[in-house]
């Protein structure tokens, strides 16, 4: 997963971005769209050309929105995704800009995390994430698009719900192993095959579980952590996964890089 600017992005042109991309020997990948990245005409063909001349496809346009932290669980579920209610409005604006800007990329889908849900479905809050969800993923299908959601800020269960009640073909989860651990909302294995065949792209990450109720648990190198990657790799091709795994490194600069080669060649050595 690489990223147009933004904290987890490189500050370079579309160009630069993607050639590094292409140099960590990957072919593939998901395109982060921070913040305050350019939507315009201008900047999705340069983009295009970028992405077309290093050979890197993307398979989703992952968004981030301005305001948004992860600084504790407490803040996250008070400035992530659609559920504030102050910058709602705005973030369903900017959502339905991004499936337009991918769909000028050329790529199939886009995702996001839609914040910390209540678990109330009559909550007017959970309604109304409920109604834009349906507007995007309506959005998405006229583009050509699927919508996936980002797993991790709530059980599988839960999560499976929303899915059922929002009721669109085009919706299901890009799902990552390591948010189940890092929110504690679930174990991974657990979370995947009861979420199946909603399963649209996925995340290669790990991290090791919080130590206190409340708490994040740690990012961790992949391999390291408490996911189990053979394990991962083994039930994705048991719910009948075959799309590409995405790794997902969530810090900057050579070490995020060598992370990133050394995560490429396990698995390599995993998958085949």
């Amino acid at each position: 997963m690489f990223w147009t600017g933004g904290v987890l992005g490189e500050d370079a042109a579309p160009e630069e971005i993607a050639a590094s991309v292409a140099s960590l020997g990957v072919t593939c990948g998901q395109l982060g769209v921070h913040g305050a990245a350019d939507l315009s005409a201008d900047s999705a063909a340069r983009w295009k050309a970028a992405l077309s001349s290093s050979g890197i496809e993307v398979v989703t346009a992952f968004m981030n929105f301005e305001g948004e932290s992860y600084e504790s669980i407490p803040v996250c579920a008070a400035t992530v995704g659609f559920v504030p209610r102050k910058t709602r409005h705005e973030r369903e604006a900017r959502a339905l800009q991004i499936s337009d800007f991918a769909k000028v990329l050329g790529v199939p889908g886009i995702a996001a995390h839609i914040g910390c849900l209540p678990e109330d479905p009559a909550d007017p809050d959970h309604v109304a994430v409920l109604e834009l969800v349906r507007r995007i993923c309506d959005r998405c299908a006229r583009n050509g698009q699927t919508f996936a959601l980002e797993t991790g800020q709530e059980p599988a269960a839960e999560l499976l719900d929303f899915l059922r009640a929002v009721d669109r073909p085009n919706l299901g989860v890009n799902f990552d192993p390591a948010n189940m651990i890092l929110y504690g909302s679930g174990e991974p294995m657990e979370a995947l095959q009861t979420l199946g065949s909603h399963v649209l792209t996925v995340h290669c990450k790990d991290g090791t579980w919080p130590e206190a109720e409340g708490e994040w648990g740690r990012e961790t190198p992949l391999g390291s952590g408490d996911v189990g990657m053979e394990r991962y790799v083994e039930t994705l091709r048991a719910i009948g996964y075959t799309g590409p795994l995405v790794i997902e490194r969530e810090i900057v600069g050579e070490e995020q890089r060598a992370d990133i080669r050394q995560a490429v060649a396990l698995l390599r050595q995993i998958a085949g």
